[in-house]
Order: structure tokens, then C-alpha cells, then sequence
């Protein structure tokens, strides 16, 4: 599908066609490691939800469908929404459906940041590290506001910032190989665009959104059972950090990840440690 047909925001055309892209298919194909990965963070989300049986849910940037067939299960007399711009994701996320029985969810291919979620309200939207890759923060919080009735609830988490996430500093600088790389600007969509409060607090504030809350989270993430599995997941991950260096700092750069792997291989995997904020907040009144 192509992104005039998505109908997406102009600031989001970019993000459209890499996760409707290669690196939508990648996630797609590699949905169960994703999952494995953020695991220890999975419950605490839906726990902070708080997702009455018989709510609406509007789960934002769903991937594959863990997080909006969970919710499903706990709305079992309500109805969940997951919206996601990659078209691979969402089959795997309607297969996942189908195979565990959730009647109550329907998947659709949208840019949140503009999509016309219709005229009955959610009374949740949440998103599990989904929010971070809106190239436009302020459009999508304040469309995801009108989606909500007056006091809905936005729950999410997001990445702290790389300092708090050896996960991220380690896998990037192996891959570096040496090169200092310019840090991206702050509110430029990726893993970092709201690990900083107060921008975040600006955002949902001026979306129409209560003053959030935020609660520092921390889990270990699984990244393979074995280094090896790991060296792969990874590389195909960040293997876009690898096309501009010659053959011999693209060695080096291999090894290098493969050292920091190995250091963190143990008798049940690979693991890092993360950190994270769980970012809770109601709709207000009135909507900007």
C-alpha cells in the first residue's frame, strides 16, 4: 500500500515506508524476539491500563499484536483497535488474533497521527514503545486526544535515554567502529524522541492531555538464546550502521558486537539492561 493511499502526514512519509518496508518485514519476521525482548516491561503496561472488561482500547503503533490481543483478553465485553503503518506487522498481529481467539480486536493499517478514529470515543489508548517514532509528537498526541472521551487514559512506555540503556550504547557503539556519530536532534523519531520529561510534558499538556505521570521502570531485555542467535537479531536490526564503512572497519565492527554479546551471554541467554518510562495521563476537557 502506498503511503498517498495510507493516507499519512506529510512529516510521516519517511517512517511509512521503513516500517512498511524492510524494516516493518524484519519485525514482522522476527516478532517473537521483539516480544522476548520488552517482556519484562509487557504486564506492567497492561497493569497501569487498568482495562475494564467491557472498555474500548486503541492500542497505538501495535506491531504484531502482543500487547492489543492481551488487552483484548482483559476487555472481554469491549472491543480493542490496533493501528500500526506496517502492513507485515499487522498480518502477523491478525494471525496471533485468529490463533488465540480474540473476536473483540480489529487491526487497521493508519497513521495515528491523522487517521479519523470515528465518532465513538476509547476509553484507553495505550502503545508499548510505539509513540517514540511519530515524526510530528504534537499532531498525533492531539489526534489521539480526540479519539479519547473526556478522561480517557493514555498509557505508555518509552525509552529513557541511552545513558540509562546499555542495551542501546553497547550495540551502537560496537557498531560505530570508532566513528563519533551525530547525535539526532531530540525530537526526531526514535528511541530517545520522549525520553525527556519535561518535552514530553509540554507535548501532552499542549495536546489537550492532563499533567502526566511518570514512573521509572527498569528490566533486564532478552536479545537471544544464545550469542550467536543474538549476533544475528542484532545485525539485522542495526545492520544500516554497517553500509558506509569499508571491509575493515566493518570487521572490526562485528567483533566488536559479538565481544559485547558474549559478555552478556549466561545459561538462559543474552541479556541487557534497560530502562524505561511508564507515562500514564487522562484526556482533559477540552482538546487542543
Amino acid at each position: 500500500m502506498s503511503t498517498k493511499t495510507l493516507g499519512v502526514h506529510p512529516s510521516n512519509v519517511q517512517q511509512a515506508r521503513a516500517w512498511d518496508g524492510e524494516e516493518g518485514g524484519f519485525w514482522a519476521a522476527n516478532a517473537a524476539q521483539f516480544d522476548a525482548a520488552v517482556a519484562g516491561y509487557h504486564t506492567r503496561l497492561l497493569d497501569a491500563a487498568a482495562i475494564g472488561h467491557a472498555e474500548r482500547v486503541l492500542d497505538i503503533g501495535c506491531g504484531t499484536g502482543r500487547t492489543t490481543v492481551d488487552a483484548a483478553r482483559r476487555a472481554a465485553d469491549g472491543f480493542v483497535l490496533g493501528v500500526d503503518l506496517s502492513s507485515e506487522m499487522l498480518a502477523v498481529a491478525r494471525r496471533l488474533a485468529a490463533q488465540e481467539g480474540a473476536a473483540n480486536v480489529h487491526f487497521v493499517q493508519a497513521d495515528a497521527q491523522v487517521h479519523d478514529f470515528g465518532a465513538d470515543p476509547f476509553d484507553v489508548a495505550i502503545s508499548r514503545t510505539g509513540t517514540m517514532f511519530f515524526a510530528d509528537a504534537a499532531a498525533a498526541f492531539g489526534n489521539i486526544a480526540r479519539a479519547l472521551r473526556a478522561g480517557g487514559r493514555l498509557v505508555q512506555l518509552v525509552w529513557q535515554a541511552p545513558s540509562h540503556n546499555p542495551w542501546f550504547t553497547g550495540f551502537t557503539t560496537a557498531l560505530a567502529a570508532g566513528r563519533t556519530l551525530p547525535a539526532p536532534p531530540p525530537d526526531a523519531p526514535g528511541p530517545s524522541s520522549l525520553a525527556d520529561p519535561d518535552r514530553v510534558r509540554a507535548v501532552l499538556t499542549a495536546a489537550g492531555f492532563d499533567e502526566p505521570a511518570f514512573e521509572a521502570v527498569a528490566a533486564p531485555m532478552h536479545f537471544g538464546r544464545d550469542a550467536d542467535r543474538a549476533f544475528r537479531f542484532v545485525t539485522g536490526l542495526l545492520g544500516w550502521m554497517l553500509t558506509d564503512l569499508d571491509e575493515t572497519a566493518r570487521s572490526r565492527a562485528l567483533a566488536d558486537l559479538r565481544t559485547t554479546l558474549e559478555a552478556h551471554e549466561t545459561r538462559s541467554g543474552v541479556w541487557f539492561d534497560s530502562a524505561a518510562w511508564l507515562i500514564t495521563t487522562r484526556r482533559g476537557d477540552v482538546t487542543g
